[in-house]
């Protein structure tokens, strides 16, 4: 079978290539490079999820904010417009008094018409001031009108936006529930301390002990490992949103002899997780979303200070992530929307 990884780190990669040079029957130089190469590509593969989750997350946050904004601003307009057409109707009173009194003062004779010449004149200079102020009220009225229209019809729209992007997050959140369910169930004959299901980060974890999967220093999973996988991916094979993340991980305990095959428990994580990977593709899952990774012993779940501590430390993690091309979407829409009106 030939030797596949997706995901080695770089003094892996230049410790083996050292290797090469000075044992016999070390990795070739073509293999080399590609599992250089195929690191590379898990690592950007991982970050861009990881940004795109991130993403996510901030457009929410931004969505929520904008929204509780354009709220205020409403409110802050209404309250405008309130004000506008107090001042209006108080000029329109104002109006109709002026008006009351240039009739009267029309009615009065020549010489009393003579003697209020000088009242006539300032109440017609304040008339027409009244009413270039009532012209600009109206105008003023109609703009806060307009904008208050037009900000009412924005908050529609992000609104609807919001939802979207809130349903498909509750969408996404009830996919990885019923995906660790189904797992679970899948796998309930070896949940214990060999094995364990759970959630975080949006994601499925299946943990799986060395002691189910392998003997000591080995890469070839046991029998009833192999029934665990065979199981696991019966179910994987009906979830085709669903990306596959295999993670190696070990303890601290360094190899005794060496091999030219594994010189590190770095080779082992990566060659354990390359089984893996390899077991659940024949096991019907696309080799396309499956993604093999060495982890080695720099993540651990606990202190390598006890022999219990130690085989905690020597598992293997399944990731499972469900695709958010939808959600993902509704984000480029919201983000082509462009931003929202002051």
């Amino acid at each position: 079978m030939p030797f596949s990884v997706k995901n080695i780190p770089s003094r892996l990669l230049a410790f083996t290539l050292t290797a090469a040079t000075l044992l016999p029957g070390c990795v070739p130089s073509k293999k080399y490079e590609d599992l250089k190469a195929r690191q590379a590509s898990t690592e950007q593969g991982k970050a861009e999820a990881e940004r795109q989750q991130r993403k996510a997350v901030a457009e929410l946050q931004k969505a929520t904010d904008e929204l509780n904004e354009m709220r205020l601003n409403n409110k802050r307009l209404t309250d405008d417009s309130t004000q506008t057409g107090n001042a209006l109707r108080r000029t329109r009173q104002l109006y109709t008094q002026l008006t009351d009194s240039y009739d009267k003062l029309l009615k009065n004779s020549d010489r009393e018409l003579a003697n209020k010449s000088s009242d006539y004149n300032k109440v017609a200079q304040d008339l027409a001031r009244r009413e270039a102020e009532l012209g600009e009220l109206d105008t003023s009225l109609k703009k806060n009108r307009a904008a208050i229209d037009k900000l009412n019809a924005d908050l529609k729209t992000r609104e609807a936006r919001l939802a979207e992007l809130e349903k498909a997050l509750a969408e996404k959140d009830k996919a990885v529930n019923d995906l660790r369910a189904s797992v679970a169930n899948a796998l309930r004959g070896f949940q214990g301390t060999d094995l364990q299901v759970k959630m975080k980060d949006g994601k499925v974890y299946v943990s799986l002990s060395e002691q189910l999967l392998f003997k000591t220093g080995s890469t070839k999973v046991d029998p009833k490992g192999q029934q665990a996988l065979k199981q696991l991916a019966a179910v994987l094979e009906t979830q085709p949103d669903v990306n596959v993340v295999v993670e190696g991980h070990t303890d601290n305990v360094p190899f005794s002899r060496p091999t030219g095959g594994m010189q590190d428990n770095w080779d082992l994580s990566v060659l354990r997780a390359t089984e893996i990977a390899r077991l659940l593709t024949t096991g019907g899952i696309q080799p396309e979303r499956v993604t093999a990774s060495g982890r080695s012993q720099y993540v651990p779940v606990a202190a390598n200070d006890t022999p219990t501590n130690k085989a905690m430390n020597r598992r293997t993690e399944i990731i499972l992530t469900p695709k958010l091309n939808e959600l993902f979407k509704i984000l480029d829409s919201s983000s082509a929307a462009g931003p929202t009106p002051k």
